[in-house]
């Protein structure tokens, strides 16, 4: 958990830090678009403080926001996961971000390995059981390592495939693609896997399902999302 002396060395004040965080992670925009962005609203910092900011605050803030949802995601999100794997270059190597999501779209889990084999896919797996529980139903593409995990966890009876039936979790790769080519790629494994975490945290926060609500209702959960990352790590 963090604590409110994360901010206390900082002549910054906590409210350019987490807009400036927040900016970089949740649009696709490059340290240096941040560093415009900010410098218009008055705020004169360079793209490397901007950089030091995301690497020491993002990940306190996600933890805060996975803290508050890992009890509401145990309770709501055991009906469906889907689960897929997408290619990822790190430094011109190929590594592969395991991605998971919810019935309703949340991101649960994001894990990156070298290897597309059984093994890691029964190491994402177990992560995402030790942490959300069980699903009634996971869906998959037909790519063997899924059957051979799920089977040797006792639960390949929950395996769902079809043509359609995972589009829910490839339409989600599309949001990190977008941030990916803003980045220009990664350039070590463990940037990947803490960017990956970084981001699905804040997308939960900020993923209202605009499509789905009306728009009074949209504006509401938007406001009170946004209020809610102004008092991150504040208490």
């Amino acid at each position: 958990m963090t604590r409110p002396a994360s901010f206390k060395y900082f002549k910054t004040s906590p409210e350019i830090i987490r807009l400036a965080v927040m900016l970089y992670v949740r649009f696709p925009l490059s340290l240096r678009n941040v560093e415009d962005l900010l410098h218009e609203r008055g705020i004169d910092v360079s793209h490397e403080t901007v950089r030091y900011w995301w690497n020491r605050f993002g990940p306190m803030f996600a933890s805060e926001i996975r803290r508050k949802r890992v009890q509401q995601l145990r309770a709501y999100s055991n009906w469906k996961w889907h689960v897929d794997e997408v290619f990822v270059k790190v430094n011109g190597k190929r590594h592969y971000l395991w991605r998971a999501v919810d019935h309703e779209g949340e991101v649960l889990e994001a894990v990156v390995t070298k290897r597309r084999n059984k093994t890691a896919a029964l190491k994402f797996l177990k992560k995402m059981m030790k942490r959300h529980g069980k699903a009634e139903e996971v869906v998959t593409d037909r790519f063997a390592s899924y059957k051979a995990a799920l089977r040797q966890l006792g639960a390949l009876e929950k395996q769902k495939t079809g043509r359609w039936l995972n589009n829910r979790v490839e339409n989600s790769h599309l949001p990190f693609r977008r941030r990916e080519r803003a980045m220009q790629r990664f350039r070590r494994m463990r940037s990947l896997q803490k960017f990956a975490a970084v981001y699905s945290s804040v997308y939960n926060h900020f993923n209202q399902q605009r499509s789905l609500t009306s728009r009074d209702t949209f504006k509401l959960t938007r406001t009170a999302a946004l209020a809610e990352w102004r008092g991150l790590c504040a208490e």
